[in-house]
């Protein structure tokens, strides 16, 4: 293998190594004003179950992200084109596992109440918060320590540890907003931030 075969299979690669994400953040207007539209996941789901989320999710096999957030919002909320149009991708954010998460700016357009079509097994519900809310009401903000705990087998000797090694400590920052008792936090308040940074 050549350098130039090495560079084109890393360039091909560099966007599809590991599993990709995707999801839009659903604005509708009213009355001259913005609003998000938040789901809440269904307390029967094996991760992340009741909390606060976009829809989105895995790409399939061939899928560009742009795909992957139109299709989960059909499947979610059962709205698709011309009850939802996308939009601009927002900055992508990546998770603590490493999984890259791209998300989309999509407009819910008139007529998608009566569109909205809830997957039970996933949503809950859906609740909507003024984009006002998030630009006015700053949130709360946790720091949050990250460590590394190698395993008892890790090799210390042969990496040159000594007995005890301080491994480095990280530290993470979470946000969190509270609407009506409903927490919008994690990842889903980095994308709303990054939008709030916008404005």
């Amino acid at each position: 293998m050549t350098y130039e075969q090495l560079a084109a299979r890393v360039t091909a690669e560099g966007e599809t190594v590991g599993r990709r994400y995707a999801l839009l953040v659903p604005v509708w207007e009213e009355a001259g004003e913005l609003s998000l539209l938040f789901e809440v996941r269904s307390p029967s789901l094996h991760t992340q179950p009741g909390e606060v989320c976009f829809p989105g999710g895995g790409a399939e096999p061939g899928e560009g992200p742009q795909r992957t957030a139109l299709r989960e919002t059909a499947e979610e909320l059962g709205l698709v084109p011309p009850m939802v149009e996308l939009g601009p991708a927002l900055p992508p954010v990546r998770r603590r596992a490493g999984e890259q998460i791209y998300p989309f700016l999509g407009r819910l357009c008139p007529g998608w109440r009566e569109g909205l079509s809830l997957g039970k097994d996933e949503v809950a519900e859906v609740f909507s918060v003024p984009l006002s809310f998030f630009r006015d009401t700053p949130p709360e903000v946790y720091r949050c320590e990250q460590r590394t705990i190698p395993p008892a087998d890790f090799p210390n000797e042969r990496v040159g540890h000594p007995e005890g090694y301080p491994w480095k400590r990280g530290e993470t920052t979470v946000l969190l907003w509270t609407w009506e008792g409903k927490a919008i936090w994690g990842l889903t308040a980095r994308v709303v931030q990054s939008l709030v940074d916008l404005l």
